[in-house]
């Protein structure tokens, strides 16, 4: 994307850019009268391919070895609990293997599809995975991408001798690069207009998976912040125009985020990969699909959004908190972690009556903080941007109503001045100091929650909803 030279036409295109998203914005959102634009029948012919494949790419089969880690969920909160294990072949198969690999088969009436580790809308997944490594035991220096469906890697490209020299020294020891990219159009066929959001949405879990697959190794991760779009896509392989010639355009991937995992120290991890750039390049993707729809604000969005390379900004360092207090027991022996993160499900159905212990929504709530060395929120270097409104339904020491978590407490007044005015901002009278939890309305809730949740019985009939 080309820029005008000069302070005044940066402002500029800077500003139309943002009047661009604010329309995307407006003409994407769901309003109480309408929905916004989408196709007007499912072309189940048509969906997408689910997986992507590099066709004439080596390939490298990965080990299922998931199992093999067994330290209980509640030490990936605990800093320093679990030993850090070495980068290889091994422990980076069961990294994608807890990320993004697969958890489950399904079948009915004649149809089957799979259900990964990271979350996504509609299970469309259009988030895809790459690895850029330095010379790791058992495999070589490259970007490879990842197949969940045979949980296997295909190796893009083989860098020189000069390019991994280049990578090893720019890295911090013991660690490697993660990408992740998008395919609006496994959304767009579903939801329209609205796919561009889904793929933030998908790429946001996409981060977090692979954050606490990392804990689960006693690994850290950070986002690279400064990295600029085109950075990102010409080290996956994705402006390759020769090698997408085979396919439509809306098959492509957009890139969305560079990461640097392994045994990392706290703070910033921006890094100079300017001289890292793969030339022994093999593999050309799959078509998704035989027929395309374009959505144009979707292409005009994702231009708006483009990300110029920037300076590195200082790494945010979040207030100082309690350690996190153990989780209430559920079962006799504490479940590992990859047991509960393989055995993730969305939640379709609530009974409209089970109800829960105050202490155990405090408990909840204090993992949405973020503190030093503490998954998943430690990932990201800029302050919290996103806090939570929670319609409490059935919460025992609670009454029912309105209530805002802050996540970052510079916020509070800004929020109160954003408000109406007739909100009470009560803190609940037992809620932890640490928590920043405030009753905003007092009532029965349930139905304005399943409203602004698109008329979702869920939202009414679950112990608690937010967003």
């Amino acid at each position: 994307m080309s820029h005008p030279r000069g302070k005044a036409g940066e402002i500029d295109v800077r500003h139309d850019h943002v009047r661009q998203i604010l329309s995307y914005h407006r003409r994407s959102k769901h309003y109480l009268q309408r929905y916004a634009d989408g196709p007007g029948r499912l072309e189940w012919l048509n969906q997408p391919a689910p997986f992507r494949t590099y066709v004439g790419a080596p390939v490298i089969d990965l080990a299922l070895l998931a199992e093999a880690i067994v330290a209980p969920y509640g030490d990936l909160y605990v800093l320093g609990a679990i030993a850090p294990r070495r980068p290889a072949l091994d422990t980076l198969a069961i990294l994608f293997e807890l990320s993004l690999g697969l958890s489950a088969w399904k079948e009915l009436q004649g149809s089957r599809w799979a259900l990964r580790c990271n979350p996504s809308s509609g299970n469309l997944h259009p988030t895809e995975g790459y690895a850029i490594v330095p010379t790791l035991p058992g495999l070589e220096a490259g970007v490879y991408h990842y197949v969940s469906r045979d949980h296997r890697l295909e190796r893009r490209c083989t860098f020189t001798a000069a390019t991994a020299a280049a990578l090893t020294l720019r890295l911090p020891a013991q660690s490697f690069l993660l990408g992740l990219s998008s395919i609006h159009w496994r959304e767009a066929w579903k939801y329209g207009v609205r796919a561009f959001r889904y793929c933030q949405h998908d790429a946001g879990h996409a981060l977090a998976a692979c954050r606490y697959a990392a804990a689960a190794l006693g690994w850290s991760a950070r986002l690279l912040d400064a990295p600029g779009d085109a950075e990102v896509a010409a080290l996956l392989g994705l402006d390759r125009d020769a090698d997408f010639a085979a396919v439509h355009p809306l098959d492509r991937e957009h890139p969305d985020a560079l990461l640097v995992v392994g045994h990392l120290s706290p703070g910033a991890a921006d890094l100079n990969l300017s001289a890292v750039k793969g030339s022994d390049w093999t593999g050309a993707p799959n078509p998704l699909s035989r027929e395309h729809v374009s959505w144009e604000l979707i292409n005009l969005v994702a231009a708006a959004t483009w990300k110029p390379a920037t300076a590195p900004e200082p790494f945010f360092t979040p207030q100082p908190l309690p350690p996190l207090a153990a989780l209430p027991p559920t079962h006799s022996r504490p479940m590992p972690a990859s047991r509960i993160i393989r055995q993730r499900r969305s939640a379709v159905e609530f009974d409209g009556q089970t109800s829960l212990d105050a202490a155990a929504l405090y408990h909840m709530l204090e993992r949405l903080l973020p503190r030093p060395g503490v998954p998943p929120w430690d990932l990201l270097p800029w302050r919290p941007h996103l806090h939570a409104g929670v319609f409490i339904h059935r919460v025992r020491g609670l009454s029912p109503g309105l209530y805002f978590l802050e996540r970052d407490p510079a916020v509070h007044e800004a929020m109160q001045a954003a408000c109406r005015p007739t909100f009470l901002w009560r803190r609940p009278a037992l809620c932890p100091d640490d928590l920043d939890l405030y009753l905003l309305a007092e009532g029965d809730l349930r139905e304005t929650a399943r409203t602004v949740s698109c008329h979702q019985d869920i939202a009414a009939d679950g112990v608690f909803s937010l967003g």
